[in-house]
């Protein structure tokens, strides 16, 4: 059975800096991209970040460039989403997501499993 566990989400200000996780169960991870999304209430779930198997290619959305940096430890299973300079309109639930195989990484349809999600809340 696969699982995606999110961790590290909370309520900090404006300018301030969080580091989510999200920890995967049930699948060869190495293997695959590992996305993370976002959704704001009332809008549509939105691509943050990702990055590919082998860790070294990474892709970001223009909103979080320079301020987010998104890596992986294959060796544990598990993804980081750095969040630097952190703005309120980073405010949202943030997801993490596998895509095993394939193209597609900032599309929310070409993911295979998700996290349950984290909220992040940033105060001005």
């Amino acid at each position: 059975q696969v699982q995606l566990v999110e961790s590290g989400g909370g309520l900090v200000q404006a300018g301030d800096s969080l580091r989510l996780s999200c920890s995967a169960a049930g699948y060869t991870f190495s293997s695959g991209t590992m996305g993370w999304f976002r959704q704001r209430p009332g809008k549509e779930r939105e691509f943050v970040a990702a990055v590919f198997w082998t860790g070294t290619s990474t892709d970001y959305a223009d909103s979080v460039k320079g301020r987010f940096t998104v890596s992986r430890e294959n060796n544990k299973s598990t993804v980081y989403l750095q969040m630097n300079s952190l703005k309120p309109e980073d405010s949202a639930v943030y997801y993490c997501a596998a895509l095993l195989k394939g193209w597609g990484a900032h599309h929310p349809s070409s993911y295979n499993y998700w996290g349950q999600g984290t909220q992040v809340t940033v105060s001005s």
